[in-house]
């Protein structure tokens, strides 16, 4: 990635990294603040530490600067912000995140979520390094779970100002990360092939079932992640359905989207037969079975 070597911490996922900071950064009597339908570990390692978790609104399941803003109080240790963000797919441009650092205050360190940077094309996209580099407040935790699909190995890493790595080398554990893991992390840096086809068969097929779905009636917001939050007239419904195909998507009632089921781009047999399904479950023609 082009980055100083002595700026990385490596963690047990990138959640273990976001615990850490909330660890280091956060207690008692303090305020940690998220995007309402912000990943969800940001409010529980909040929370497990004794301080506030603060959820901002936001317009359109996108980020609202302006509303994270509003609410920094004297007590806002940390912002956290998924970027893009998970679960609804949604981003913030470059231009919008130089604009909430600079208005931020500065002994609130904002930490940028960007564990599906690998997924976006989005020509206005960063994913946060040179804000990183440019002041003391600014985190970018990645993960491998994602593009890599290492998920199960658990190995994130933080790219960090100097002085917030040496605060999270001193909390992590001195054997935090496995050494699986690390190998496996080394080879698919390597596979650059493999990263370049996810990317591509993931546009392509996000694409796809967004039209599909779309075409069934069913209201499919926008997504620069390797999946779709989609909604249902009954989400509980459909998931059951699904579930009696063989077709596993993840609830969102604990995101506070209980209308909405998260679904991951898969293969190309598993994204038609998503499709397929839900034609069956919305009554519509069967023509996505018909081409498989």
């Amino acid at each position: 990635f082009g980055l100083e070597k002595d700026a990385i911490v490596c963690g047990n996922g990138s959640d273990e990294l976001i615990a850490l900071l909330t660890r280091a950064y956060a207690g008692l009597g303090d305020e940690v603040l998220f995007s309402r339908h912000g990943f969800l570990m940001y409010r529980l390692s909040t929370m497990a530490v004794g301080a506030t978790p603060r959820a901002a609104p936001e317009k359109n399941l996108r980020t609202d600067v302006e509303a994270l803003l509003a609410m920094v109080t004297p007590a806002t240790r940390i912002v956290f912000l998924g970027n893009p963000n998970n679960p609804t797919g949604s981003y913030l441009s470059a231009t919008e995140m130089h604009e909430l650092r600079r208005r931020l205050p500065g002994d609130v360190l904002l930490a940028i979520d960007a564990a599906y940077a690998e997924f976006v094309e989005a020509q206005d996209y960063d994913s946060g390094e040179d804000l990183v580099r440019a002041g003391d407040n600014t985190v970018m935790l990645r993960t491998f779970s994602k593009i890599y699909g290492l998920a199960g190995l658990r190995l994130g890493w933080a790219y960090c100002p100097a002085s917030v790595a040496e605060v999270l080398h001193r909390v992590r554990g001195p054997f935090n990360t496995s050494s699986p893991a690390q190998a496996a992390a080394l080879a698919a840096l390597d596979d650059v092939e493999h990263e370049a086809k996810s990317r591509t068969h993931n546009r392509v097929w996000r694409q796809w079932l967004a039209e599909e779905l779309a075409k069934q009636g069913y209201r499919v917001h926008p997504s620069v992640g390797n999946f779709l939050l989609v909604e249902f007239a009954d989400a509980d419904k459909a998931d059951a359905f699904l579930k009696s195909r063989g077709l596993i998507m993840r609830k969102m009632g604990p995101y506070q989207l209980g209308h909405c089921l998260r679904i991951t781009i898969g293969t190309e047999a598993e994204t038609r037969a998503t499709a397929a399904a839900l034609a069956e479950f919305a009554g519509a023609p069967a023509l996505v079975r018909a081409e498989r």
